[in-house]
């Protein structure tokens, strides 16, 4: 155990969420030059990444006429280059260039009416998405085919979360638990000498039903993602509609799976993963995690309540909750 270092937490607002971090730090450590540091961080991927900000990078290209190029900064090369990759993959279940179809139902930044598009609408605003369209290779300018939007909400928290775990150890920083809505990665250990352990997300169903065991992961070098609809969905006369689209088909997948749980060392990964999951569902999407080794769980919703469902490499990654209580 190390009495000459402490615990310190930080955390604030940004990326339309919040952010914590909490990390081992020597007594008279500037915690003020750390947290504006984290600001500046989350700035640099803001001014890239966001819909929201309509100067950011992304809003640029996704304006742009079709055949302009655009020399992308680093941060966003590693992003874009993840998100083919789990794109790939997943055969289209993660796609980066769904932002029309996102506005289309209602969502995000350019988000119109809360209401179903009909026959017509999602048949154009789908010929505008498909990340296959994206004839792009790392180190080149990514080129606009024209009227292709791109989207980073489901990957952008996860790369944040990294880009602050690896700014921080720059900053000498040996053990830290960072958090980026929801998102998190811890590495190194604590002053007592045991690592970061965080229970996995819960939503409420889960929570109403009260009878399955507290999951504990712990994240030595390691990040965990949730993707859900607990809170992102809208209700019309033909019932609920969920924010998690199927990119294959346009349409919001069904409310049957309520969330979709992924650790892996990226949580760039974990992030991008936990939604082509979700879309997937437990059947396929469990199929799938276990054929790539993939560390995921999956909650679905049924008439009897929620069922709970591991990948073998999740399920390998458990702890005993009541060994103590989780960092």
């Amino acid at each position: 155990m190390d009495q000459a270092q402490t615990i310190a937490t930080l955390g604030g607002h940004s990326m339309g969420t919040t952010w914590s971090v909490r990390l081992r730090v020597a007594p008279g450590r500037d915690l003020r030059a750390l947290h504006d540091g984290i600001h500046a961080r989350l700035n640099e991927i803001i001014v890239q990444m966001s819909t929201w900000q309509a100067d950011s990078l992304i809003s640029r290209f996704n304006r742009a006429d079709a055949g302009a190029a655009f020399a992308l900064p680093a941060e966003f090369a590693d992003v874009l280059a993840c998100a083919l990759q789990v794109a790939a993959s997943s055969d289209g279940a993660f796609d980066p260039t769904i932002g029309p179809l996102v506005a289309l139902w209602g969502f995000g930044a350019d988000a119109g009416r809360q209401q179903r598009p009909n026959a017509d609408q999602l048949q154009a605003t789908r010929a505008r998405c498909g990340w296959q369209r994206l004839q792009w290779q790392p180190g080149q300018p990514l080129l606009q085919p024209g009227g292709l939007a791109l989207d980073f909400s489901a990957i952008a928290k996860g790369y944040a979360v990294d880009h602050l775990s690896a700014w921080l150890r720059h900053c000498g920083i040996t053990a830290a638990l960072v958090e980026v809505g929801g998102e998190l990665h811890g590495y190194g250990l604590k002053p007592d000498g045991s690592s970061w352990r965080v229970l996995v997300e819960t939503g409420p169903e889960e929570d109403a039903a009260g009878s399955w065991p507290a999951r504990v992961l712990r994240l030595d070098n390691l990040a965990i993602a949730t993707s859900g609809d607990h809170f992102h969905h809208y209700a019309d006369a033909q019932g609920l509609v969920s924010h998690s689209l199927d990119p294959r088909s346009g349409q919001p997948v069904a409310m049957t799976t309520a969330a979709v749980s992924v650790a892996a060392a990226s949580a760039m990964l974990a992030d991008a993963w936990a939604t082509a999951l979700t879309v997937l569902g437990p059947q396929q999407g469990l199929a799938l995690a276990n054929a790539h080794g993939l560390a995921a769980r999956f909650v679905s919703r049924h008439h009897d309540g929620p069922h709970e469902h591991l990948s073998t490499a999740f399920a390998a990654l458990l702890e005993d909750s009541a060994t103590e209580n989780p960092a």
